[in-house]
C-alpha cells in the first residue's frame, strides 16, 4: 500500500533516529514521513472518528454553530470585529499611528464583550471546549493505555533472567 506525502495516516515530518543507526542496534532507522499506519489501525480510527462525531457534543456544537451562523447580530458583530482587526493593521504598519490603535484596540474589546455576551456565543464556545476535551481524553486513553502494555512488557522482559546459569 503506497500513500503520496499528503496522504492522512502519514506521521510528522521529524526523523526517527535517537542513535539506532550505530553498528550493532537491531533497531531499524525510519524517517517517519516513509511509515504506513496499518489498516486496521486506521479503520479503527475512522470508527472511532465517526463514534465522536455522533456525540452529544458535536451534535450540540453544530446545533449551536447553526444558530450563531443565522443570527445577525452575532454575524454583524464578527463582521464588525474583523473590519476593526483590518483598520487596526493599517494604523500600525502603514499610518504608525499609536493613538488610532488604542482607539481601535478599545472599539475591538467592547465588540467582543458584547458578543461574548450574547447567550448563543457562550453556548457554542463551551461546547467547542467541550470538544477539545473529549479529543483531549481520548488521545490521552489510548497514549496511556499503549504506555501501560509497554510498561508491562518491560517488566516482564526484566523479570525473566536472561540465562540459566543463575
Amino acid at each position: 500500500m503506497t500513500q503520496s506525502s499528503e496522504a492522512p495516516g502519514r506521521a510528522h515530518e521529524k526523523e526517527h533516529r535517537h542513535g539506532h543507526g550505530s553498528a550493532g542496534c537491531s533497531i531499524p532507522v525510519y524517517h517517519t514521513r516513509d511509515l504506513i499506519v496499518r489498516e486496521d489501525i486506521m479503520a479503527k480510527a475512522k470508527e472511532l472518528a465517526e463514534l465522536i462525531y455522533t456525540s452529544e457534543e458535536v451534535q450540540h456544537f453544530r446545533r449551536a454553530e447553526k444558530q450563531i451562523q443565522a443570527n445577525e447580530r452575532v454575524q454583524g458583530l464578527i463582521a464588525q470585529i474583523k473590519k476593526k482587526q483590518k483598520e487596526l493593521v493599517a494604523f500600525e504598519t502603514t499610518f504608525k499611528n499609536e493613538k488610532m490603535v488604542a482607539k481601535i484596540e478599545r472599539e475591538m474589546e467592547q465588540l467582543q464583550d458584547e458578543l461574548d455576551s450574547i447567550p448563543i456565543v457562550s453556548e457554542f464556545q463551551q461546547s467547542q471546549s467541550d470538544i477539545n476535551y473529549l479529543l483531549q481524553l481520548v488521545v490521552s486513553v489510548i497514549r496511556d493505555t499503549v504506555g501501560e502494555k509497554l510498561e508491562l512488557e518491560n517488566d516482564n522482559r526484566q523479570a525473566a533472567p536472561a540465562d540459566c546459569s543463575d
